[in-house]
């Protein structure tokens, strides 16, 4: 863990970027979050507790919070991105004038831009200057908000092409019960945070019909190698598909009733409409953007993905969930390939 303590700013206070700064302002950094909506800025400085995105877990006094992003990062020495990915690109070109050149940037928003079909890294690359970018640093892995908050022993990994970039963003957020990896696959790690969400709602919609753990299983597996598949033909390692960016949250959030995916397949499972299941949840499922970006970018790289497609029909063209496990089930057979 870090031994001194730093000026950081955490942007975006959803439940995940919520807990991100709740986390670093109790190793007694100096956290400003900045939040989109004054009434949950409100709520942090004044109550010590995100009653919108995580409600029910009181966060360090120190901790402050602003609704002015200029504020909130003035003079940070790290600025971390968790806006929703979709808004990642105007958020933080926004802040870019205001962010110091030194400070190091790391994103922990899991996603792909559906306009662009680019990255995390790649979004910020555009909106921020190379002095700014040049110790860039992406933090992914099996990690739920509210487990966080509650301190449950968790592992995770933190990307960059530049190592030392790396160890010091893995010595800031190193706690004792928040363990974090380095990697250098920045690709990697960056789409293992984005597809897995797309094959969760996949398993949420078996959940959802009932079907048993050999059809789960089934998912998980032959998801993990959609996932890989499309890595490898946009740069990443495979190995880092099988470590806690890839397997490790693939598993979290296909197998964890706190997933926000899982969920929204879940409830497509049992018959609700789409738009009833999104206007009733206040957080945002990534899945649900995430799979047009997917689907175009498997087009581009030529690169076949069953779940991903079906997934796509259900959200997109209104597939009826069997219809879609038929699908899949009456594919031609072929061997078992993983990339």
């Amino acid at each position: 863990m870090s031994d001194k303590p730093r000026r950081v700013a955490v942007i975006g206070a959803g439940s995940w970027g919520t807990a991100l700064a709740g986390l670093l302002a109790k190793e007694g950094h100096d956290v400003r979050l900045w939040c989109l909506e004054a009434d949950v800025a409100e709520q942090i400085t004044h109550r010590s507790e995100n009653e919108t995105y995580l409600p029910g877990r009181k966060l360090p006094r120190s901790l402050r919070a602003s609704a002015d992003l200029a504020e909130a990062v003035a003079g940070a020495e790290v600025v971390v991105s968790v806006s929703p990915s979709q808004f990642v690109s105007s958020v933080m070109a926004d802040a870019a004038p205001h962010i110091a050149e030194h400070a190091q940037i790391i994103s922990a928003s899991k996603g792909i831009e559906i306009s662009t079909l680019r990255r995390m890294d790649q979004v910020l690359c555009d909106v921020l200057s190379p002095a700014q970018m040049g110790r860039f640093a992406v933090l992914s892995g099996p990690s739920f908000a509210k487990e966080v908050a509650d301190e449950a022993p968790t592992a995770v990994v933190v990307a960059s092409a530049d190592e030392d970039a790396a160890r010091t963003a893995q010595e800031l957020f190193q706690t004792d019960y928040f363990r974090v990896y380095t990697n250098s696959d920045v690709i990697g790690v960056e789409l293992g945070g984005a597809l897995k969400n797309v094959i969760a709602l996949a398993a949420g919609v078996a959940a959802g019909l009932g079907l048993a753990h050999n059809t789960r299983a089934a998912l998980l597996t032959r998801g993990l190698a959609e996932m890989t598949r499309l890595g490898l033909a946009m740069g990443a390692r495979a190995s880092t598909f099988s470590g806690l960016a890839g397997m490790g949250d693939l598993v979290l959030t296909c197998t964890g009733e706190l997933s926000r995916n899982r969920t929204v397949g879940f409830r497509l499972g049992q018959g609700e409409p789409l738009e009833s299941i999104l206007a009733d949840m206040t957080a945002v499922a990534e899945g649900v953007k995430t799979v047009q970006a997917v689907r175009d970018l498997a087009e581009k790289h030529g690169v076949e993905m069953p779940i991903a497609e079906e997934v796509y029909g259900m959200l997109v063209i209104g597939t009826e969930p069997q219809q879609a496990l038929r699908t899949l089930m009456r594919r031609d057979p072929k061997p078992e390939e993983w990339s």
